[in-house]
């Protein structure tokens, strides 16, 4: 069973910061994955915050993060991170964890998801 299952949510002040992190599990190879974080607070359409590539060299960001989460991944441990810092209460949100993985022999990428971790900033 591929599994991703994500951590670290809770509640945190305005300013704040959390570190959210997401395991996966029965993957062939976690390293060939691309990976992404997206959010999608309630009443609103499910955004996309953070990627990082397989080999984890390159990196991108929402405009509404940039300067403030970082997200990185240990293959090692078949895991990736989002650090949070200089949180608002506009990033309150249910987080995902994205597995992606394509090749031009592919008709449509593997695509995984978590079930998500609850962030919820408020003083």
């Amino acid at each position: 069973q591929v599994q991703l299952v994500e951590s670290g949510g809770g509640l945190v002040q305005p300013g704040g910061s959390v570190r959210l992190s997401c395991v996966a599990s029965g993957f062939s190879s976690f390293t060939i994955y691309a990976m992404r974080w997206h959010r999608q607070a309630p009443g609103k359409e499910r955004e996309w915050v953070a990627y990082i590539s397989s080999g984890g060299s390159n990196t991108n960001y929402a405009d509404s993060v940039k300067g403030r989460f970082t997200i990185s991944r240990d293959d090692a441990k078949n895991t990736v991170y989002l650090q949070m810092n200089s949180l608002e209460p506009e990033d309150t949100a249910v987080y995902y964890c994205h597995a992606q993985y394509f090749s031009s022999s592919m008709r449509r990428p593997y695509d995984y998801w978590g079930r998500g971790t609850q962030v919820t900033v408020s003083s």
